[in-house]
């Protein structure tokens, strides 16, 4: 029989739009940490134990029924990002990349340098070194490529030592604004919903367990880390007596040519990049979903690999599963619907009730 559990969106929907606000490129998580640490302490769940790892991922762990078979959730809080490499001559910066993500992907948007030294924060834009049309070819035709791309400083600098003398240094964090919009229509547009919307969905199964009085069927640790995109970041963090983790990340479920996800449905991962998914619980994910009428697609993905694939190449020996919601565009301007949102978080409060 199906198990009602009762989803309570504008709630995910509201701790997610404070999340996107926070700034968190690979290396630069405390800020986020931070405010999700404070939304779980806040729901006061009775069993639920707040931590820290030394590499500074949160971990939650949220007694059970029982625990014969542990398990652990994984979702990271680490964003797509970038570093000052250089400071230019013409007191402009020279980016490298924090992650995998295209240049035109990015191009035009305003950003944010945080300075290491003092934590002052100066505004800019991301562009080509030949921006205007009027004055180069190069603006069209141009590559994008890492040393055709600069961040134009908001602050009146002309050379290297103006901006040196501003604070700002080689080894200082940039981050992208996210233009988050929700439509009137359910979809959510946004930079970062990888992996932003897929903490929401965790924070979202917690609230649902604690609204109705459920406890969760095995000790579950949940681990929100950083380094996801740069390949490491659930490398460690997850308990040894773990038998099983089920990894929600947005990019499991890109959108595309050749994909079977949508953005109404919460995405099953099968396959990616580093080999196939645990085949026995992906049934069981699917059992979930059928039973609890949960819209799902299972889907594989060639250009991808997970907080679980990191786990496992550590030496985990645990079964691991993927979900996540379905997004459109992944690692760039990214779009997934309220549907999806919400279809990932209840499979996910399915699978902490599961027996």
């Amino acid at each position: 029989m199906p198990l009602s559990i009762s989803i309570e969106m504008d709630a995910v929907l509201d701790f997610m739009m404070g999340l996107l606000k926070v700034p968190s490129p690979t290396g630069y998580h405390d800020e986020a940490v931070a405010y999700v640490r404070k939304a779980l302490a806040d729901l006061a769940i009775p069993g639920l134990t707040l931590g820290q790892n030394a590499k500074g991922s949160l971990v939650a762990t949220l007694a059970g029924k029982s625990d014969t078979a542990p398990r652990a959730v994984s979702a990271h809080l680490d964003t797509l990002g970038c570093m000052v490499r250089e400071v230019k001559g013409n007191g402009r910066l020279l980016l490298a990349q924090l992650g995998s993500h295209p240049w035109q992907g990015i191009e035009g948007e305003n950003v944010t340098v945080h300075c290491v030294r003092d934590g002052r924060r100066y505004r800019g834009s991301l562009q080509t070194i030949n921006p205007s049309s009027h004055t180069s070819k190069e603006m069209r035709e141009g590559k994008r490529e890492d040393e055709r791309m600069e961040v134009r400083l908001d602050v009146r600098t002309s050379n290297k030592a103006e901006t040196l003398a501003l604070g700002i240094d080689v080894g200082d964090f940039v981050s992208f604004d996210t233009r988050t919009e929700l439509t009137d229509t359910g979809f959510i547009k946004s930079r970062h919903l990888d992996d932003k919307a897929g903490v929401a969905a965790l924070y979202g199964a917690l609230l649902a367990l604690k609204k109705g009085g459920l406890k969760a069927a095995q000790r579950t640790t949940f681990l929100m880390c950083d380094y996801e995109e740069v390949g490491h970041g659930a490398a460690v963090g997850i308990p040894p007596d773990a038998v099983e983790v089920l990894v929600v990340d947005t990019a499991a479920s890109t959108t595309g040519e050749h994909q079977n996800s949508d953005e109404y449905s919460v995405g099953i991962g099968a396959k990616d990049g580093t080999g196939p998914y645990d085949l026995q619980l992906r049934r069981r994910l699917v059992a979930l979903c059928e039973t609890n009428n949960i819209p799902y697609k299972v889907d594989t993905y060639p250009f991808y690999g997970s907080d679980g694939s990191a786990f496992l190449r550590a030496g985990g020996d645990v079964r691991v599963g993927l979900i996540g919601p379905g997004v459109d565009a992944s690692h760039a301007y990214e779009r997934t619907h309220r549907a999806s949102l919400e279809a990932t978080t209840r499979l996910v409060a399915h699978y902490l009730l599961e027996e």
